[in-house]
């Protein structure tokens, strides 16, 4: 008696004629009917999974990897129909022929029998063209129907951060649709991306699909033109994300609210720009910051100089990508001291004695402690809620007390960050206050970071224009 192994796909839920049950059951129908041994431990099973490609079904790969053992541990496989174990002709022809050749295992379809006559090589080849061509054909239909619909504003994708799926279009989510405003204005207010996570994550907010947020998840919402009443989708066949820019990607008018005007998300994408632009420029040689980063100029075409030769050295970014012909190859070391001897130079007047820094946060906005209220409000709700779970019996008492301590630890939570920002006040914030003469000798500290060195520059410093012909440099301020 031969023993087989079964493998069974499903593309969707809908196709209830290839059910992964009804499937099986033709399969052992077939195996009991030929005298073929079938283990439970050999049926593989991929359900919901496209046959358009073997490297995204775990189980068509894991039965692969066992049919190469040493020895074999089946001598057939048994399929509903050939479109079943794949929908690519070359899919098909590698594995069937590496199988064969390689296992002595041959594919058997139970409902299209082929006989032992050579023409069965031909129809076995028109069957598989025609199950790749169904795929393609529907594929294409689908994107078609879709394009449409999203051309006429139908919704065609699931809903962001703060909307839910209403009837026919997104509507505002009650529970997170106010943060997206406060998201925005942190940002406008100079908060980054990463900092702005690690403030939601700290409130206890989660993305819409339930995880931490990251840098990046706080980069789509605020560059997502959904919030402000559009809708975007890749119109073309590119394989590639959503979230990355193509020529390809369409914006329309949606049926849904805005939850942010226009101005507000143009500011944004400024801001964003602003921030992209101080942010270290990264190489393969060196990220790292440098009390110069960002500040220093071309005199040639005005592009930033940029870390070359693993940081030793700056050199201008176009010429780097053969966009300028004017070479500004220059030693970091060199071009601190030159930079240092300009300040100390400038600075040793008393046109100007004082600089003042200021280190604090900007104050809570009205918008921001509203925001917290909403939150605080929440989880009382939450608290009553499970206190009518336990009462009505639909959890112990461990439960219970496990649900309420940590519900009531968050109200603790939002209940002193509220009282954090009414206690907030531009008036009273710290600052450090010292001679612009100073400066010189600070920045040559070797106690004092190249970050902070940087962001004390960029108080009073506009930029500074390298000249690699004179091999000097001009300092532009902004007092």
């Amino acid at each position: 008696m031969k023993t087989g192994a079964a493998y069974i796909r499903v593309s969707t839920e809908d196709q209830t004629e290839y059910s992964p049950d009804s499937q099986l059951k033709k399969i052992r129908e077939y195996a009991a009917a030929h005298e073929i041994l079938l283990p439970e431990h050999l049926i593989f099973l991929d359900e919901g999974i496209s046959g358009r490609s073997a490297s995204r079904r775990p189980a068509f790969l894991r039965m692969i990897g066992m049919a190469k053992q040493k020895p074999r541990p089946f001598d057939l496989i048994l399929v509903w129909k050939f479109s079943r174990f794949a929908r690519s002709r070359q899919d098909s022809i590698l594995y069937k022929s590496m199988l064969r050749k390689d296992c002595g295992i041959h594919v058997i379809s139970i409902t299209e029998q082929l006989s032992d006559d050579p023409t069965a090589i031909l129809i076995e080849a028109l069957l598989e063209a025609m199950d790749e061509y169904y795929s393609i054909n529907l594929a294409q239909e689908v994107r078609r129907g879709m394009n449409e619909k999203f051309s006429r504003g139908g919704v065609v994708s699931v809903p962001p951060f703060g909307y839910r799926m209403g009837t026919e279009c997104f509507v505002p989510d009650a529970e997170k649709s106010f943060l997206v405003p406060m998201i925005f204005e942190d940002c406008l207010n100079g908060l980054t991306c990463r900092q702005i996570a690690v403030k939601l994550n700290r409130l206890g907010i989660r993305t819409a699909r339930g995880n931490p947020f990251e840098s990046r998840t706080v980069q789509y919402i605020l560059t997502n033109p959904t919030y402000t009443g559009k809708l975007r989708r890749r119109t073309g066949n590119e394989l590639s994300s959503d979230r990355s820019p193509s020529p390809s990607m369409r914006t329309v008018d949606g049926r849904h609210p805005a939850l942010i005007d226009a101005e507000t998300f143009r500011r944004v994408q400024e801001q964003l720009g602003r921030q992209k632009e101080k942010a270290p420029v990264r190489t393969g040689t060196s990220s790292a910051c440098y009390m110069l980063r960002g500040l220093v100029r071309c005199s040639r075409c005005g592009s930033t100089l940029t870390p070359a030769e693993k940081g030793r050295s700056l050199q201008c970014r176009r010429y780097a990508k053969g966009l300028c012909a004017t070479s500004h190859h220059i030693r970091l070391e060199k071009l601190n001291r030159a930079v240092l001897t300009g300040l100390e130079a400038d600075l040793s007047g008393g046109a100007c004695e004082q600089i003042r820094v200021q280190i604090d946060k900007p104050a809570a906005s009205g918008r921001e402690t509203a925001v917290f209220s909403r939150l605080l409000e929440q989880e009382s709700r939450r608290l009553s809620r499970i206190q009518e779970a336990y009462e009505s019996g639909a959890d112990s008492l461990e439960e219970y007390q496990e649900h309420k301590a940590r519900i009531a630890g968050r109200i603790r939570e939002l209940e002193e960050e509220i009282l954090r920002q009414n206690a907030s006040s531009p008036q009273a914030a710290p600052h450090v206050q010292f001679s612009l003469k100073q400066i010189p000798a600070l920045l040559a500290r070797e106690t004092i970071s190249e970050t902070a060195k940087n962001e004390l520059l960029r108080t009073f410093l506009s930029h500074i224009i390298f000249y690699r012909p004179e091999n000097a440099v001009r300092i532009y301020y902004r007092l």
